[in-house]
């Protein structure tokens, strides 16, 4: 059975020059020349500025936003996100580096992830940014490093919440996880920061990730703030800001539907309100990637041959999994479903065939798009995958099959 091609819908969301997808302006085939070669990912600084200004439209105005910069290090794409947004949230040195050379202040980064190695305690530290601490032996490391060079770490703790984001595409919390002390050790947790002469400032609390659902994500919200106050009752200085997490998705297959941002940020409103008192002054931030850049990214391989194998027909692009695992269905997926995949120099032309679209690896898994009621393909075609912003480039195994890698640009 086919899958159907990219709605109507959504294909009116698109910009085209003629027959052509268009990216912030700019017709495909022009900018293949600029690249020079195929594939490539471009994305759209435009609707990266409007993403955060709809957000910002939406959200309680004291709501602080921060870039989770794993969805997209780019550089460029930091870069361009540094006066747009409060803070960075990096998860390595490496994306540490980026965050600092794109000009945000060391006071508006912090560090997570589960598994920081000395070195990069040690150049935290030394930067001036905030170390959201995933243990107990982390609140000591810290306290060794302070002691060895006599510079102050910035902490926050990192809780391991008791509830889940309901309906979230990967769940972060309400169970054993390798993220953060669990929510009921945090109160012993924070009489060791004070012990060992720690700053504390605040709270990270993420219990999911992708998720469509108004209703959930409020529903989060307000136990993440309800934790969050429960526990500055532990904490005799207040905390100096709670970060909440995101979990914002955006859509992918087919049947699923934006959520609706304006009930999430009522929503926000209400649960912060509620809980002021007993936050006191904790500013509040939100930490997104995903909803920021994903719907940006675009993904342009090129037909290399079209054949047909016992009625099926295949067309080979030079690009694949090894540029955009996502899109394989194998960072992830449960069970296989597709991007959404234009022709992005014939958006005019009608479907007409079931299609399924590979790569060059000598894998099977190496699918672009499978089944898919596309155009008649051509060699020289441009295969354009949407939704492509967010964990493409950097997510994906490059170095499989020794391919070359693919260009990015910021349009």
């Amino acid at each position: 059975m086919s899958e159907t091609p990219v709605t109507h819908d959504r294909l009116r969301r698109l910009h085209v020059a003629g027959p052509e997808l268009e990216i912030n302006g700019q017709p495909l085939s022009r900018l293949v020349a600029r690249v020079g070669r195929t594939p490539f990912y471009a994305y759209d600084r435009a609707a990266l500025t409007a993403r955060v200004a709809g957000l910002r439209a939406a959200l309680p105005a004291e709501v602080e936003l921060h870039y989770a910069v794993k969805a997209n290090p780019m550089p460029a794409v930091v870069g361009h996100m540094a006066p747009l947004v409060d803070g960075f949230d990096v998860a390595s040195q490496g994306e540490l580096l980026v965050a600092l050379d794109a000009g945000m202040s060391p006071r508006e980064i912090s560090f997570a992830g589960p598994a920081k190695t000395g070195l990069e305690l040690a150049s935290a530290v030394a930067a001036g940014i905030c170390v959201n601490v995933e243990s107990e032996l982390e609140l000591t490391r810290l306290a060794a490093i302070a002691e060895r060079t006599g510079w102050t770490p910035r902490i926050a703790l990192r809780v391991n919440p008791d509830f889940e984001l309901k309906g979230a595409g990967m769940k972060m919390g309400g169970a054993p996880r390798q993220f953060g002390i669990d929510a009921e050790r945090i109160p012993a947790a924070l009489e060791s920061a004070r012990m060992l002469g720690l700053a504390l400032e605040g709270l990270h609390i993420f219990c999911g990730s992708q998720n469509l659902s108004a209703e959930a994500l409020g529903d989060a919200n307000r136990k993440t703030l309800d934790l969050a106050a429960r526990l500055t009752d532990h904490h005799r200085d207040g905390f100096r800001f709670v970060n909440i997490g995101g979990g914002y998705g955006i859509p992918y297959f087919p049947g699923e539907k934006p959520f609706d941002l304006a009930a999430v940020g009522a929503a926000l409103g209400g649960s912060i309100a509620e809980f002021r008192p007993a936050l006191g002054a904790a500013r509040i931030v939100i930490e997104l990637g995903r909803y920021l850049v994903g719907e940006a990214g675009y993904y342009v391989c090129e037909v290399t041959d079209v054949k047909v194998s016992k009625g099926q027909t295949f067309a080979m692009v030079n690009g694949g999994l090894h540029h955009h695992l996502a899109n394989s269905g194998n960072f992830g997926q449960v069970l296989r479903k597709n991007y959404p995949v234009v022709v992005g120099n014939r958006l005019d032309a009608k479907p007409v065939a079931s299609v399924t679209v590979v790569g060059p690896l000598c894998t099977p898994l190496d699918i672009v798009a499978d089944r898919m009621l596309l155009p008649a393909l051509a060699v020289g075609d441009l295969v354009v995958v949407l939704q492509s912003g967010a964990y493409g480039y950097t997510a994906s195994p490059q170095r499989f099959l020794s391919h070359p890698a693919p260009v990015e640009i910021l349009v």
